[in-house]
């Protein structure tokens, strides 16, 4: 099996599939194809809507597990459990308008492989039994918080 390499100082494509370089626009503003143009606030704005997808969870009585769950190749938002003890791992989306699509569908297939992968690692690391799970997303689409209860399978169905 061979091994892509990468040159010293770039990322890896995978942790960056489908990123557009940023143009310049008359506004004196990098412009990006999101809408969400200025890359360093977009941490900071991300780290806010999680934590109204956070506080949301809550009021819907789920508990709050762990925030910002990464290995390599993955992330997850948000790890909660619901009061029957299913393990809910959440991605967490936000669009200031639906012009390519709205939150929910900016996450593919790809997007949910590396949810999944992150989510066999978070229970790989945890001892104990294995409880049932599923996959949620809050998207945020043009300031209107949509929860999508079981909206993707690690089967991919």
């Amino acid at each position: 099996m061979s091994q892509n390499t990468q040159a010293k100082g770039t990322r890896p494509t995978l942790c960056h599939a489908g990123h557009k370089p940023q143009t310049a626009r008359s506004d004196g503003n990098a412009g990006r194809d999101d809408n969400f143009s200025r890359r360093h606030e977009s941490k900071k704005l991300g780290a806010t809507f999680e934590t109204l997808a956070l506080d949301f969870l809550r009021r819907q009585r789920l508990r709050f597990v762990a925030r910002n769950v990464t290995c390599r190749g993955g992330e997850i938002d948000l790890v909660m459990r619901e009061p029957d003890g299913t393990l809910v791992f959440v991605e967490v989306r936000a669009r200031a308008s639906r012009r390519y699509g709205g939150a929910a569908a900016s996450i593919g297939w790809q997007k949910q492989q590396r949810i999944v992968h992150a989510a066999q690692f978070f229970l790989a690391s945890r001892q104990g039994a294995m409880s049932r799970c599923r996959f949620d997303v809050v998207a945020f689409e043009a300031g209107r918080l949509v929860w999508m209860r079981d909206a993707f399978r690690a089967d991919g169905t």
